[in-house]
């Protein structure tokens, strides 16, 4: 097992450009998250209620939109380690926010999904050449916390946009799209001016080098299979639960619960992993918080009224304040840094998966827990998944932890 010391200053950068790096690293995010938020939830509000197209057709047109940029992550990982995550970041942000410009303009369904597809893309290019720049700009001291604030500005990133894109739903969709457009165009430009020339990788080999690293390296794809588990619990929180808030209290209970949520991404997300990591380390910290989205998706089949509803979520988002930042720390520390593109580009397929299986069957298993009379059916089903994730990823840290004559891997 090799050792990782990952997070070192990348080779000519200086402290005060790495600082200037993690800065516009927090900027995209919030754009990002802001102008994705703003327009992606919308697309069926418009295009389904709005314009009478079948709920099929526009889910089939985000489906192929999540698998197109998940399956992307791979090749744009390979390439940030031969052109580093500069480019790809900038470009891909620029495609991105051509995809949602025609959006605007999406009247037939053939420019919808290319509109689509298109944006796909261009998150295909940024998304793990932005998380392989974050790894490299960090350490193991302030990987963590880091990754915790990035998920507070995600969250305000997510509480503006879809603040910002029902207002200007009001109006014209074709105002939204362009405003999500604004977002990204708006992070190019800040990335092309202001993010200093990570490089990704310490060592330059062949095109598919890392990828065979990433591929070979038997703890690190161990942990990436167990990662599909946590990503089928953590899309739930846009297909199931919304279902069952609706269910319970009517369309205003999906409202508080995403309310929930970001007050406590913003209010939480830093302070409560900070009180985590004085008692634990990044793995286990992961492993409480799949437990507990476990148990709050299991604790949903047994309310009938808003309130009961509501401490579940409360549950279910403290496990994700936990979840989210840990797993991308383990992420980056089991990383080799030789190759840091492809290793989170091999990772990301475990959103494809997960997230695919989840989008999937979370429907499918509500359905189905509707017709046999037994509305608990999909939230037992779910909990199972994630008491059995969180078991696997504590099984992992102990073989991790036994399997080494020195600690050489800071995860646990």
């Amino acid at each position: 097992m090799q050792s990782v010391e990952t997070g070192t200053n990348p080779p000519g950068l200086s402290a005060a450009a790495k600082q200037r790096g993690l800065i516009v690293v927090l900027v995209d995010t919030f754009l990002m998250w802001g102008g994705f938020f703003m327009v992606i939830p919308l697309v069926s509000v418009h295009y389904v209620d709005a314009l009478g197209w079948t709920a099929a057709s526009v889910g089939l047109v985000l489906a192929v939109r999540q698998f197109t940029q998940q399956g992307m992550t791979p090749l744009s990982g390979v390439l940030a380690d031969r052109l580093g995550a500069k480019g790809l970041i900038c470009g891909g942000m620029f495609l991105r926010a051509l995809g949602f410009a025609l959006m605007a303009w999406a009247t037939t369904y053939p420019l919808l999904m290319a509109s689509a597809v298109l944006a796909a893309v261009g998150g295909g290019c940024f998304e793990a050449p932005k998380y392989a720049a974050t790894a490299a700009l960090t350490d193991e001291h302030n990987r963590g916390r880091f990754y915790s604030l990035v998920g507070v500005v995600g969250g305000l990133g997510v509480t503006a946009g879809t603040q910002l894109g029902a207002l200007l739903l009001r109006a014209d969709f074709a105002l939204v799209a362009l405003a999500a457009a604004g977002c990204f165009g708006l992070g190019s430009l800040i990335t092309l001016v202001f993010l200093p020339n990570v490089q990704v990788a310490t060592e330059s080999r062949g095109l598919t080098y890392g990828l065979g690293l990433a591929l070979r390296d038997r703890p690190f794809m161990t942990y990436s299979v167990l990662l599909i588990g946590y990503w089928f619990l953590w899309v739930q929180f846009l297909i199931s639960l919304p279902l069952a808030a609706t269910a319970i209290g009517g369309p205003r209970s999906v409202g508080w619960v995403y309310a929930i949520n970001s007050g406590m991404t913003v209010l939480l997300g830093y302070p409560l992993l900070r009180l985590a990591e004085r008692h634990m380390r990044p793995l286990s910290i992961l492993v409480l918080g799949v437990a507990l989205m476990g148990l709050g998706y299991g604790s949903v089949g047994l309310v009938g009224s808003v309130g009961p509803l509501l401490g579940c979520v409360v549950l279910i988002s403290a496990g994700v304040l936990l979840a989210f930042p840990s797993q991308q720390t383990v992420t980056a520390n089991l990383a080799n840094p030789a190759t840091l593109g492809s290793y989170f580009g091999v990772n990301a397929l475990a959103l494809a998966i997960g997230g695919g299986l989840g989008n999937l069957s979370g429907g499918l298993l509500y359905d189905l827990g509707q017709g046999l009379k037994a509305p608990a059916l999909p939230w037992l089903t779910i909990a199972a998944v994630g008491l059995l994730t969180a078991v696997g990823l504590g099984v992992f840290a102990y073989q991790l932890r036994s399997a080494r004559p020195e600690p050489v891997r800071v995860i646990d």
